[in-house]
């Protein structure tokens, strides 16, 4: 390995380099096992002689510190303790902007899988083909010279236009692989809208209750968010607050209550935001796994005014790992989204899209769409029918026809946050709506059902139900 010594300073050099190697070896730089560079090699480097070299060596093998082995070479002892890597001097050091030390820190990844898995957002990785991705992302990678230069900021060609005819066939969206901008998830997506669109102190409107991660995001650019009511129609365009300069909704199924907006409602806000000269972000996240009633038009397909941004993602289609989603713009906002591309992270992975691109256009992506559809179809089945007979009196369920998650509302005063807290002790683990939501005052519980086997739910409703009576 190239390891870094530092001959700065007075003193015998076979010290120093005695000294450093033993500081590495204890704070955990060197770990156990691994191999040090030959006394020749590591003379050579340091422009030291060999015998310099060997003294420190031959010191640290008789501290302990190392181990010789005949013909193999140095090695760090396998017997010290184990030990911790040497965290960088907290001190005083730069401090971030004050909206970043008002955020709440990042939700920590779940050490081990829970017994029972209601968490939303998250589809079945057993669904996904991956054999089949793994044969496509192979022969991409075999074509190492078509991915030597840095690509287009709005991603892969193929991928574009492939997205423009599965949206324009499946939501009847309105583009062309030119208006379709290529992203790291639909959060890369709305970050982008809000580097192009939003300065410091502007408004932001947002459904109410809404998308928790939507809002951090746009309050971290300085916006003001102005919550705005949700009711069974979705968004109260009549509420929302004047100086709105973009507002962010998710009208096919709306997060987290699940109900879609009606049409009265569509063509309501789309004719404020004409005349508002504002901007509509429409977050299509799981439309695709629907099952009953034929989806309404999207708002950016009624749009006559170039008012709509459509966001979608593969993250819930296919696995959140990928990080691949999409932006379809307005014509107005194409080049500087370009722009903001290319100065943040310049483009994605090119390899991943082009297979992508192949799964879509090789119709592998409807099939795993129509598959996929009918194992969430009967686990949503089994989670009304089970909520309903369980919990009746004490949860009222929000209908809803599409997605990875439903949502109800507490009607006998539990303090539903500690509910799920209880139950996750038990390894179950369900969402308070007022966590998703940034504090939502009504109780409520989110159900996901995208990773939890049908099998599963009845008995993980019943722990949930123990944990509601403990």
């Amino acid at each position: 390995m190239d390891f870094h010594v530092s001959l700065a300073g007075r003193g015998d050099l076979s010290v120093r380099i005695y000294r450093q190697l033993r500081d590495a070896v204890l704070d955990g730089r060197l770990r156990a096992g691994e191999r040090l560079p030959p006394t020749r090699e590591l003379a050579r480097r340091l422009a030291v002689s060999r015998n310099t070299v060997a003294v420190a060596y031959d010191r640290l093998t008789a501290d302990g510190f190392l181990t010789g082995r005949v013909g193999a070479g140095t090695y760090v002892s396998t017997s010290l303790p184990a030990t911790k890597p040497r965290r960088a001097p907290s001190g005083h050091g730069p401090r971030p902007k004050a909206i970043w030390r008002s955020l709440p820190p990042p939700d920590a990844a779940a050490a081990q899988a829970p017994v029972y898995d209601f968490r939303v957002g998250i589809p079945d990785a057993a669904l996904f083909p991956l054999e089949t991705w793994r044969r496509l992302l192979a022969r991409e990678l075999r074509d190492a010279a078509g991915f030597a230069h840095y690509g287009d900021p709005a991603g892969h060609a193929g991928l574009r236009a492939a997205i423009a005819r599965h949206v324009g066939v499946s939501r009847s969206v309105r583009a062309g692989a030119d208006d379709v901008l290529v992203t790291q998830g639909a959060q890369q997506a709305l970050d982008l809208l809000c580097r192009v669109l939003l300065s410091p102190g502007d408004r932001v409107a947002v459904e109410e209750p809404g998308y928790r991660q939507a809002k951090l995001l746009f309050a971290s650019h300085g916006a003001e968010i102005a919550g705005v009511p949700v009711d069974g129609e979705g968004l109260d365009v009549a509420a929302l607050p004047a100086r709105t300069k973009l507002v962010y909704v998710t009208p096919s199924h709306q997060f987290p209550l699940g109900t879609p907006m009606s049409l009265p409602r569509r063509t309501a806000l789309l004719a404020w935001a004409e005349r508002a000269d504002a901007v509509i972000v429409e977050d299509d996240y799981d439309s695709e796994f629907r099952f009953s009633d034929r989806p309404l038009e999207p708002l950016q397909s009624l749009d006559r005014a170039g008012r709509v941004a459509y966001v979608g993602s593969f993250s819930k289609t296919l696995l959140p790992m990928l990080r691949l989603g999409f932006l379809v713009a307005p014509a107005s906002l194409r080049d500087a989204l370009r722009h903001a591309r290319r100065l943040t992270d310049w483009h994605g992975d090119l390899p991943a899209q082009a297979a992508l691109a192949r799964f879509v256009d090789e119709g592998l992506f409807a099939r795993h769409i129509r598959r996929a559809t009918k194992v969430y179809a009967e686990r949503h089945e089994r989670l009304v029918s089970t909520v309903d007979e369980l919990f009746a009196g004490r949860l009222r369920r929000i209908p809803s026809a599409a997605g990875l998650h439903l949502c109800a509302f507490g009607e006998d005063g539990t303090d539903l946050e500690a509910v799920a807290a209880r139950a996750a002790r038990n390894g179950v683990v369900v969402q308070a709506l007022s966590d998703l939501c940034g504090g939502f005052p009504a109780p409520g519980l989110v159900l996901g059902y995208g990773s939890i086997p049908v099998e599963r739910i009845g008995d993980g409703l019943a722990a949930l139900d123990r944990a509601w009576r403990s």
